[in-house]
């Protein structure tokens, strides 16, 4: 499957693809075409289908970052800084090559927004970088909803009819369509908080997380993330917000709310340039939870964490 790309613009096609093997023969096909151009490879897939790449590149693979998207990308917003930026940035002369697949058949339903928002959001945060970002989707066990949303996400679709370009392609769409509200959670412990209760923020988060069985790491991110969306309400949300936690599913969900409006769609995705001061407390909040929703609007910013219990 030739993806070659004839001048230095950001490649993002899509693969449909019915069946392991037709997923395997595309994705090698393409990571050893990458290879023999001497191109950086990573693949970042769920761990079944990792295990079906290593072993159909052979020795090969020692040349491939190889990273199980179920442990990496876990929550969708830290797929961007924490696997696809990391990977191209560290590897800045060239072309870059990775097969991403953030989503597959066992994501849940509070997942998908986050998975089709950051689908969505990869054109921008590539946009004009020599990288191009294969993304495979499995035809025959994902919802057609979710199909039709890849052929808005990405300019490419590649499947056995061949390569063509998306005549649907808008991920801005997506970005917005997904900016859904939240609605708070009637059985939630609430705390107003400002400039001069922030400390009691992080104790209320550490006692009503403590009260519904979380412990140890997991308690000390909770406290650690509740920290950075408070501190942010504070300074860049109208000086003050609102606190809610509770349990759902298994999960421990904390969430802010402030007046404050967000205006970049990248807001916690994009690595701090170097030097920078400041602008890392969503995208710590990336890397310690297991999956972040977010909504901004004319009356404010709601930004909903979960962590696995």
């Amino acid at each position: 499957m030739s993806t070659v790309a004839t001048h230095e613009t950001f490649e993002h096609p899509a693969l449909f693809y019915r069946g392991e093997r037709e997923y395997v023969d595309r994705t090698v096909s393409f990571v050893q075409e990458g290879l023999g151009l001497g191109e950086p490879v990573a693949v970042a897939v769920p761990g079944p289908n990792l295990e079906l790449i290593r072993t159909a590149l052979g020795a090969d693979a020692e040349g491939v970052l190889l990273l199980d998207m179920t442990r990496a990308g876990r929550n969708p917003g830290r797929i961007i800084p924490g696997v696809l930026r990391s990977f191209a940035d560290a590897h800045p002369r060239g072309r870059a090559r990775i097969v991403g697949e953030p989503i597959w058949a066992g994501r849940s339903p509070v997942e998908y927004p986050a998975c089709a928002q950051h689908e969505a959001l990869i054109n921008a945060a590539f946009e004009g970088r020599a990288v191009t970002i294969l993304c495979p989707y499995d035809e025959e066990r994902l919802d057609e909803a979710v199909l039709a949303d890849a052929r808005i996400t990405h300019p490419v679709i590649v499947s056995r009819d061949g390569r063509r370009a998306s005549d649907v392609y808008d991920w801005r769409s997506v970005v917005d369509r997904y900016n859904e509200a939240l609605a708070p959670a009637p059985d939630a412990a609430v705390l107003s908080f400002d400039a001069d209760n922030l400390y009691t923020a992080r104790a209320f988060t550490v006692e009503q997380a403590g009260r519904l069985g979380i412990a140890g790491q997991r308690l000390q991110d909770a406290e650690l993330a509740v920290a950075e969306l408070t501190t942010n309400s504070v300074v860049h949300g109208g000086g003050h917000g609102t606190l809610a936690v509770w349990a759902e599913a298994g999960q421990l969900v904390c969430e802010v709310r402030d007046t404050g409006r967000l205006t970049d769609p990248l807001a916690g995705r994009r690595p701090p340039a170097r030097g920078q001061i400041g602008g890392r407390g969503l995208m710590l909040v990336h890397y310690v939870a297991d999956l972040v929703r977010l909504h901004t609007g004319d009356d404010g910013t709601t930004v909903r964490f979960y962590l696995t219990c």
